[in-house]
């Protein structure tokens, strides 16, 4: 005796097969981004980016448990395309000091060009890292640039060109710090100041003053 599959049943079997896993994935963690750092964690609504992805906040919650997974999610993304493209920079190749000025000037212009990196970063400050703490890659994720740093402080340190001395932590701190103040102050910043600090001129000089400041604290 055949078996008569219900209409709704017939419906739906397409549709799954026609779905690329992978792709639906990334479509919720890329909307995901842009609701988590435009209205934080708390702000957020699964509903919106469910109706943002033509997908359904069941379906969200089976790629990624709660809304607390998504965030996470989202927070490892976003770490991880930052490491991927550093890792592109070739700077083994490169003398110390143009290594370092290339790292730090491509560290500011990444924060500028992708604010709702430093958004979410915020955003997961004002939580305290708590949901960081609940990622079992997100260390493994960012040991690569403390890696490059050394090697490249090292390379410096035996050229004579860099102060023996220095704390890589302190000098990945540095870095980031003068590259995250223009995009996470910059609304009060501009409006107390009168100055624009996102024009192309703005952008220019400071990525130049990040980069000497840097170095500066380098230099032998």
């Amino acid at each position: 005796m055949s078996i008569v599959k219900s209409p709704a049943r017939r419906r739906r079997a397409p549709e799954i097969r026609r779905q690329n896993p992978e792709a639906v994935r990334q479509d919720i963690l890329t909307v995901a981004t842009a609701e988590f750092a435009e209205n934080g964690f708390s702000g957020a609504r699964v509903d919106e980016i469910a109706a943002r992805t033509r997908t359904s906040k069941r379906m969200i919650y089976y790629y990624f448990g709660d809304k607390e997974g998504l965030f996470v999610a989202v927070l490892e993304a976003a770490y991880a395309r930052i490491r991927e493209i550093e890792s592109g920079l070739d700077l083994a190749g490169l003398p110390p000091m143009e290594a370092m000025r290339r790292l730090a000037e491509f560290t500011f212009t990444y924060q500028n060009d992708n604010p709702d990196f430093v958004r979410l970063v915020m955003v997961e400050n004002i939580h305290r890292g708590s949901h960081l703490a609940r990622s079992a890659k997100i260390q493994a994720l960012n040991v690569s640039v403390l890696q490059t740093l050394r090697e490249t402080y090292e390379r410096g340190v035996a050229d004579g060109v860099f102060r023996p001395g220095l704390d890589i932590i302190d000098i990945h701190m540095t870095m980031s710090a003068l590259a995250f103040f223009n995009v996470s102050n910059r609304s009060t910043f501009s409006l107390i100041f009168k100055h624009n600090m996102g024009s192309r001129t703005a952008l220019t000089r400071r990525r130049q003053a990040v980069a000497e400041t840097v170095l500066g604290y380098l230099r032998r």
